[in-house]
């Protein structure tokens, strides 16, 4: 028995994808065998902390990184960075703010549920525009003295309200307030490690725990080498809000091994294989006359990745939820999203052996009464 049969924890199938509340991704042995090892020695931990995230820069080819316990931990520690700096004082009070600035410009249409990060390091959210419409005439007119930074969120770049990243960054940039970008669960494409920061963007945050696979609670900070430093001083084990978003020797380590391992995995071939299982599934479940389906990518805001191709697919007589809950609830219980009305089989975290038994639960819901 495992740690889940002895808590009486039930174990799914994930065709969902690098969500969070499923458990993010699963890790490769040797990133197990980096944490194992790191946890049998003591070390200065800001020394880790330093040369395992210069590391990780040199291998993602960019300026300087910080490692973070999340995505959303990097959301509050890159705020906090963008308003106290790198000055002890300033750091050491926050979150209040007085005699700093604090305002974070946000286009309205960006506004998530992780945004909430943001107000931990004591930063007052100003919205831009609306949700159905924006202009960079606005953007200039949010602009003023107490604006500390601007904070983009990549899954909502699609939407009606949205700005291209570039055309923020010619306003910004001039202005000096720095341009944080939100990319938890922007990879694949591999190239999005470096885009954004390429079109002008001061720092970029990704999680650790999707599809980079690292631990579930380790993210990056990726950005030039000034702002990551304001990230590091206001990130643990130093006395700041980051101090209780607290990055231990093991994930450390973790992060670091499983940047390795990603940087030199085939992603062309990978698309391949993801494509060809959905193919599969597809072929098969649409064997069965009740069932419609098709292969496709996320067009909807805010599902990612969307370089990884779907299953969407719908049974005659049920509608999304029903047959959602349907495939939760049955034996083994398999989690799949819902994309426009139809339910999404997403491959990214399904194993080989998986894929039958997707299929087959599938094709029972086809058969079904």
């Amino acid at each position: 028995m495992d740690i889940y049969d002895r808590l009486g924890v039930k174990k799914i199938i994930n065709a969902m994808g690098t969500v969070t509340k499923l458990g993010g991704s699963l890790m490769d042995s040797s990133v197990f065998d980096a944490m194992a090892e790191a946890g049998k020695a003591f070390v200065d931990i800001n020394d880790f902390h330093e040369k395992a995230s210069a590391y990780i820069a040199r291998m993602l080819q960019v300026e300087a990184a910080c490692i973070t316990s999340g995505a959303s931990a990097g959301i509050a520690i890159s705020a906090a960075a963008c308003i106290a700096g790198t000055c002890r004082a300033n750091i050491l009070q926050l979150p209040d703010t007085t005699g700093m600035k604090n305002e974070i410009l946000m286009l309205k249409s960006h506004r998530i549920v992780y945004d909430q990060a943001l107000q931990l390091s004591g930063a007052k959210i100003v919205e831009i525009g609306y949700t159905s419409f924006n202009c960079i005439e606005m953007v200039e007119k949010a602009i003023t003295d107490r604006s500390a930074m601007f904070f983009y969120c990549a899954e909502a770049a699609e939407t009606r309200g949205s700005i291209p990243l570039e055309e923020l960054i010619a306003v910004t940039k001039p202005a000096g307030i720095p341009m944080v970008v939100d990319a938890a669960a922007e990879i694949p494409p591999v190239a999005h490690i470096t885009s954004y920061l390429q079109q002008g963007a001061d720092a970029v945050i990704f999680s650790g725990g999707k599809e980079i696979r690292g631990p579930q609670s380790s993210g990056l900070i990726l950005g030039n080498a000034s702002l990551i430093e304001a990230c590091s001083m206001n990130c643990s084990p130093n006395h700041s809000i980051g101090r209780s978003m607290k990055v231990d020797k093991e994930t450390i380590a973790g992060i670091v091994r499983a940047v390795e391992v990603f940087t030199h995995h085939d992603y062309d071939a990978q698309t391949g294989v993801w494509m060809e299982q959905v193919q599969r599934i597809h072929a098969q479940c649409l064997e069965v006359k009740t069932i419609e389906g098709s292969v496709g990518f996320p067009t909807q805001p805010g599902i990612q990745p969307r370089g990884i191709p779907r299953f969407y697919f719908g049974v005659k007589g049920k509608n999304s939820k029903e047959i959602q809950e349907k495939l939760r609830t049955g034996e083994p219980s398999i989690h799949a999203g819902i994309e426009h009305g139809f339910v999404a089989i997403n491959p990214q975290c399904l194993k080989e052996h998986e894929i039958e038994v997707v299929i087959n639960a599938i094709r029972n819901l086809g058969h079904a009464d």
